[in-house]
């Protein structure tokens, strides 16, 4: 009989399936399996694998379906910005570990800076994963995000704020990351990334004690900018909006203390 093999038994003959067609059908399953679970998984061991967001500026709200217009304004809520599981991916932290702490900040006429928010990541471990006091742990980076009432405004902020922070660096330089201008500084404790964007400065702030790090803070602020970017792309005017731009580079901050966390640099 066609796929199966007759068995004597006491009692009569048998039928039972087809060895070969048994080991053939485990064979698949087993590939259809291990394709699955691989193309499920990425790497969460630092920022290598992760791929960055490449996504044209004027899509970047639509992918989030039913949700209606993004506003045109900055989010209240740092998650619309980096999740904190991608944050966690990007630092090799355990999965539902890593929380991240809003914090919007007033207006300030005299500079014409119409918002402001910050976000402190903070990784808190296996006990935060299962159930521990969130935001109690070490900070793995701060982004503080000032709007202005327009470029012009936005860009004379950035050049005060990044001549302010070289004079107490102890090394700085000017890079880019894709055609975002920005400087880098370095100091014992931390570097700071800063940026200007349109009418948004930006300003990373990445601890020397981050835990998880297996780049250097030149490679891992450009590529947390290149990440974060095409979020806020779409909540600015879109009068405003850059051309989008590709990889590597960034801009400084601001001398003052942060909103959130105690940040150095402020926007």
């Amino acid at each position: 009989m066609a796929g199966r093999t007759v068995r004597r038994t006491r009692s009569g003959e048998s039928l039972s399936p087809d060895r070969t067609f048994l080991r053939r059908g485990r064979s698949a399953f087993a590939g259809v399996l291990l394709t699955a679970v691989l193309a499920g998984c990425g790497t969460a061991s630092g920022v290598t694998g992760i791929a960055v967001p490449t996504f044209p500026a004027e899509q970047s709200g639509a992918a989030q379906a039913g949700r209606g217009p993004i506003p045109i304004a900055l989010p209240t809520d740092c998650v619309q910005l980096m999740d904190p599981e991608q944050a966690g991916a990007l630092f090799g932290q355990v999965l539902g570990s890593v929380s991240v702490q809003s914090v919007r900040g007033v207006p300030e006429a005299s500079v014409n800076r119409t918002e402001r928010t910050a976000c402190t990541y903070r990784a808190g471990g296996q006990a935060q994963a299962f159930g521990g006091a969130r935001n109690s742990g070490p900070v793995l980076f701060q982004l503080n995000i000032g709007r202005y009432g327009d470029t012009a405004s936005a860009t004379r902020q950035w050049q005060l704020n990044t001549n302010a922070e070289r004079g107490s660096a102890t090394a700085s330089r000017d890079i880019t990351v894709g055609s975002v201008p920005g400087v880098l500084v370095e100091r014992p404790d931390e570097t700071t990334l800063a940026l200007v964007y349109g009418v948004d400065t930006l300003t990373f702030i990445l601890p020397v004690a981050a835990p998880g790090q297996t780049w250097s803070a030149a490679e891992t602020l450009p590529d947390l900018a290149q990440r974060i970017i095409p979020a806020l792309t779409p909540t600015q005017p879109p009068s405003a909006r850059p051309t989008p731009a590709a990889p590597p580079a960034a801009p400084a901050p601001q001398a003052g203390t942060g909103a959130a966390g105690n940040a150095r640099g402020t926007t």
